[in-house]
């Protein structure tokens, strides 16, 4: 009876652990308000003067993820509130399946420098700036848009004269492998087709391949 007793113990004990270990895994993916703290990061950085999205219109996303050599990572990054629901979805997905994403930091922690951030394969979302060579305002402007892994997945425009990265021009060969590298019918893909954004690998004048967008 004795032995029969300690079993069943110890067999709750794993199922409690199991149990607690999905419930602080949950936890760790949320979206919120922007905290005080990173608001004032942000501040002259991905939020300027003169930025005419409200405070109040923006969210502070907080996941886990995967690199590409299995060691879990915490992400953050701020996104209009309208995509934060999709974002937690899908990167919760993503954090399942062990999909690799090397690094996810607020662009502020790079000066709001949207070449430093791609260079460092930082996957980030909200940064009021305009598109590069273009004085209108990019849908990252309102948090509406996500680059992933953008220096495995770069911006290749002009037959390829144009590169963004710079850093990632040997990667706009499409051919070439790299566990961080976005494929249509990938479940990154897949993940955010399903929840209604576009793909930048799917435009027609330039291809970015890290892009994501829901109007």
């Amino acid at each position: 009876m004795t032995r029969i007793y300690t079993l069943l113990l110890f067999i709750a004990c794993l199922c409690s652990a199991s149990a607690q270990k999905r419930s602080t895994a949950d936890e760790a993916f949320r979206s919120r308000p922007v905290p005080d703290s990173i608001f004032s990061l942000m501040q002259g950085r991905s939020y300027p003067k003169g930025c005419t999205i409200k405070r109040s219109e923006l969210r502070y996303v907080e996941v886990l993820r995967y690199d590409a050599q299995g060691r879990v990572k915490r992400g953050e990054l701020v996104c209009h509130r309208d995509i934060a629901a999709d974002l937690v979805s899908i990167f919760r997905e993503l954090y399942k399946a062990h999909y690799p994403i090397e690094r996810m930091r607020l662009v502020d922690r790079y000066g709001a420098d949207d070449e430093r951030s791609m260079t460092a394969n930082n996957t980030s979302a909200f940064n009021y700036r305009r598109i590069a060579g273009s004085t209108r305002l990019s849908n990252h402007s309102q948090g509406r848009a996500i680059d992933i892994n953008p220096l495995y997945n770069p911006m290749v425009a002009r037959g390829g004269a144009v590169v963004q990265p710079r850093a990632g021009r040997q990667w706009a060969n499409r051919s070439r492998h790299s566990p961080y590298r976005i494929t249509e019918g990938d479940l990154l893909y897949r993940l955010f087709r399903q929840h209604g954004f576009s793909w930048g690998g799917n435009w027609r004048k330039r291809k970015d391949y890290q892009h994501f967008e829901k109007p």
